[in-house]
């Protein structure tokens, strides 16, 4: 019997501490930015490649008076460049730097994924939410379409991702044409998914007045020329993740309380059967 009463009160004790620990970690996490301080020239793709914060490009990602869809496509296509950060993100060996592993104080049910599951989308996790992912404002061409994905999505202008080998873009559907927008290069192009597979160098010119170098024009080409997948959506591109991330947010705040209430109960059975 007096075993029995040990282990009660232990796990109520462990049920108690556990609540308490997270909830700590989760009021500390109000006060964090998970966006990383001082990204470094060097650890960019591409020159002056982030230039508006979180609130910048969430204000400029409101569509204005009287923009039609593709003004605004192109637009919101070419803020999400500047509010996104692309990083080496394989490259990088430090996954707490920039955070792509996400921090425990954000979400430790990611956090701990990401440090016990061995896998690689965890350890160096893309948001699937848009807004989470401008939070932290660091990406690659996934991140930077599943947002503008988000983003159009909002406004009611059907899109779809398409990934490439070695790319992913977005294909909307805007004035009864198709159209393509690297929301990664900052670049819309006027042309349908088809048209630039069957003549990649059709997009040579956009993406050379955006700035970029001839030698991102020939891999742009030959990543272009290849076949591409569609995918309605981010819930599409990327379910699993999806909706674990989606439950993890969930219950990110109620488990912590839910453990420190039943906690308090076993603590309190057990002292009554003494």
């Amino acid at each position: 019997m007096k075993i029995k009463q040990t282990l009660t009160k232990v796990s109520a004790l462990v049920c108690i501490g556990v609540g308490i620990t997270l909830t700590a970690i989760n009021l500390y996490g109000l006060s964090q930015d998970i966006r990383p301080q001082g990204l470094f020239e060097e650890d960019l793709r591409f020159e002056n490649d982030i230039s508006l914060d979180y609130q910048q490009t969430m204000q400029q990602l409101v569509r204005l008076p009287d923009e039609t869809d593709s003004e605004f496509a192109a637009r919101a296509s070419f803020v999400i460049s500047q509010g996104l950060a692309h990083i080496h993100w394989e490259d990088e060996a430090d996954t707490r730097r920039y955070n792509q592993l996400v921090p425990i104080w954000e979400n430790y049910f990611l956090y701990f994924m990401g440090i016990a599951s061995n896998i690689p989308e965890y350890q160096k996790y893309h948001f699937a939410d848009y807004d989470r992912s401008i939070k932290r404002g660091i990406g690659i061409c996934g991140d930077a379409s599943m947002i503008l994905s988000q983003v159009l999505d909002k406004q009611g202008i059907p899109n779809q991702l398409l990934s490439f080998p070695g790319h992913v873009v977005l294909a909307a559907k805007v004035a009864d044409k198709e159209f393509v927008f690297d929301p990664d290069f900052g670049v819309s192009l006027p042309f349908s998914p088809d048209e630039i597979a069957q003549a990649p160098s059709l997009v040579n010119n956009y993406y050379r007045d955006a700035g970029y170098t001839t030698n991102d024009l020939i891999g742009l080409n030959r990543i272009y020329h290849n076949n591409y997948e569609r995918w309605n959506g981010v819930k599409h591109f990327i379910t699993k993740k999806y909706y674990f991330e989606k439950v993890s947010y969930w219950l990110k705040w109620p488990l912590p309380l839910a453990m420190l209430v039943f906690g308090g109960w076993l603590y309190t059975r057990q002292r009554q059967s003494v």
